[in-house]
């Protein structure tokens, strides 16, 4: 299912993702502070050079009536300062790149927190049919991309706005009318060109990030089932698809360049406006006599050299289409609210009877197709009750509705005659084993791997449930035995192999409700055989729904149901 993508706007993305930093403000506020302070440094090497040169013109020309009074340093002292200043730069560029990386690899660290924590909350309903290329694309990619936008785009931006304002003070000093000219040309730079381009590539941003999701899911896709290709011969069909892909990418990525280029060459063509502009401007004014040739000078030499924290900007919006497009998907994964919320403050679980009444149910993604409509059924404690049917005839949904994967439209499904929908819901599958037909393994060890059904068993548990699992000789013939490491998606592994271990996890977690979705379709009869002797030996205290289409398998079971129909 697919749940609704709210697109907020650029701004928008960024105040959600500001809001993240609060618990960092501190390292924020310095790292503002040290690099405004280090930009200036920067700019006033310049202005001090300049100094320098009016200076020395003025004491060699003897007329420095003409340049102004107000020079009173010595040009060693320039020197001097013009050398300290160098120094000062160094240090607070370095201090404040490093301020900024850890704020945003402190934020990428809490955030991969909230995304899984947002992932747990959603699941499993909401991850159903959520494309998994994409997942890993948002988890990886998107988020390491936000690392740009911490490191480099909020303390820049702020950097300029702080260093613009002193800026048009300092150039403003002689003639109000320069410092207007400097904040029109900065606020050109830094504001609406880049505003501008902005919203020129907001649209291709997202579509690239979408794309890289795509490109993700079609790699993923074909590594899982390089099987399949091989044996049905579909190579050459599932290249051609990766690689229009990989085609709508590019074409996206050189739209995104070509507004990268186009901007440069704008920004650049206004810089140099903006210096002509404030010459021609000054010159005037000292023709006028309203201003001193050296104040005139230092005021565009101030200007041109001040230019770097905002030209930043405009290479900023370069990236900052992807990087708000990342910054979406990540908020809204976070925003995502579950389809079934767990209940934290209900009752507590009781073992006994459980009792479907009236149930019914549709899919959130084909609502007017009912999956269950009406259904009542009672499955005892102590007993092993079977269920068959056709596909889609709700009996893989009706575990899920007891599990509360799901919430039934209407009717009712009790445990001991509590609702489902009152009890706690951690504590409700803490008591419940559901053994599906495919078996996730994790890189990991075997041991490891059936260990997640509690993690502080024994070794000797873990011999006993794989035992009753019918796995133990097995992995007892494998060269390190439990300590075998098993591959991705335990692909090493045979299917029966796999879903044993799956059965291995039930045994071990000793839950008093075992639901049990095809547990055997991919084993032998023989291994089938033990299982569910095994079972047998273990119903005494516990309910036990057993979902299968082999008659062999309903062989253990105590009453064997046909949706809607009792058979036995």
């Amino acid at each position: 299912m697919k749940s609704t993508q709210k697109q907020r706007s650029g701004f928008g993305v960024m105040l959600g993702l500001i809001g993240m930093i609060k618990p960092l403000m501190g390292y924020m506020i310095l790292a503002l502070t040290m690099g405004t302070i280090g930009n200036l440094c920067a700019t006033f090497i310049t202005v001090f050079g300049a100094y320098g040169v009016i200076k020395a013109v003025a004491t060699i020309s003897g007329n420095a009536a003409f340049f102004g009074t107000w020079f009173t340093l010595t040009f060693k002292e320039v020197c001097i300062i013009m050398a300290l200043l160098s120094v000062v730069r160094a240090f607070l560029k370095y201090a404040e790149q490093a301020c900024n990386h850890y704020i945003a690899f402190k934020l990428l660290a809490r955030i991969r927190d909230m995304i899984f924590a947002a992932l747990r909350r959603i699941t499993p309903a909401k991850l159903e049919g959520k494309e998994k290329g994409n997942l890993i694309s948002l988890i990886t990619s998107d988020v390491e991309l936000l690392e740009v936008f911490y490191a480099h785009t909020i303390s820049p931006i702020a950097i300029a706005v702080l260093t613009s304002v002193i800026m048009v003070c300092y150039i403003g000093q002689g003639s109000w009318l320069l410092g207007l000219i400097a904040l029109i040309f900065y606020v050109l730079v830094g504001g609406i060109i880049p505003v501008i381009n902005g919203k020129m590539g907001e649209e291709k941003g997202s579509t690239y990030r979408k794309c890289m999701g795509v490109l993700n899911t079609i790699v993923l896709d074909n590594l899982r089932g390089i099987g399949e290709i091989l044996q049905y011969n579909q190579a050459q069909s599932r290249k051609d698809k990766m690689e229009l892909q990989t085609k709508e990418l590019n074409r996206t990525q050189k739209v995104l360049k070509k507004l990268e280029s186009t901007q440069g060459a704008i920004t650049n063509t206004i810089i140099m406006l903006g210096g002509a502009v404030m010459l021609t401007i000054s010159c005037f004014l000292v023709m006028e006599g309203k201003l001193s040739f050296s104040q005139a000078l230092l005021a565009t030499v101030a200007m041109m050299s001040s230019f770097g924290p905002t030209a930043a900007l405009g290479s900023l919006s370069n990236n900052l289409h992807q990087t708000l497009a990342c910054g979406n998907r990540v908020l809204n994964l976070l925003d995502e609210e579950p389809l079934v919320k767990d209940i934290k403050d209900g009752v507590s679980f009781k073992n006994g009877t459980l009792k479907a009444k009236d149930v019914v149910f549709a899919y959130p993604t084909n609502c007017k197709e009912k999956v269950l409509n009406h259904y009542s059924e009672t499955f005892e404690k102590g007993k092993i009750t079977g269920i068959i049917g056709p596909s889609g005839c709700g009996k893989s949904t009706l575990l899920k509705l007891f599990m509360r994967f799901f919430e039934a439209d209407e009717g009712k499904l009790t445990y001991q005659d509590l609702d489902v929908n009152t009890i706690n819901t951690s504590e409700l599958r803490n008591h419940i084993s559901y053994v599906t037909q495919e078996t996730h393994l994790f890189q990991d060890t075997i041991e490891n791997n059936i260990r997640v059904a509690k993690e502080d068993a024994s070794l000797k548990e873990i011999i006993l449930a794989c035992k009753k699992a019918s796995i133990h000789d097995f992995i007892m013939k494998l060269p390190k035995g439990y300590q075998t490491r098993l591959s991705e998606l335990g692909e090493s592994l045979s299917g029966g192999e796999r879903q044993r271990i799956g059965i291995a996890r039930a045994f071990l977690h000793n839950a008093d409700i075992l639901f049990l979705d095809e547990p055997t379709s991919n084993l032998d009869s023989l291994n089938e055989a033990v299982i569910l002797e095994a079972l047998a030996k273990e119903k005494a205290d516990k309910t036990v729904v057993l979902v299968s289409h082999r008659k062999s398998t309903m062989g253990i079971a105590d009453r064997v149901i046909a949706m809607n129909e009792i058979v036995l």
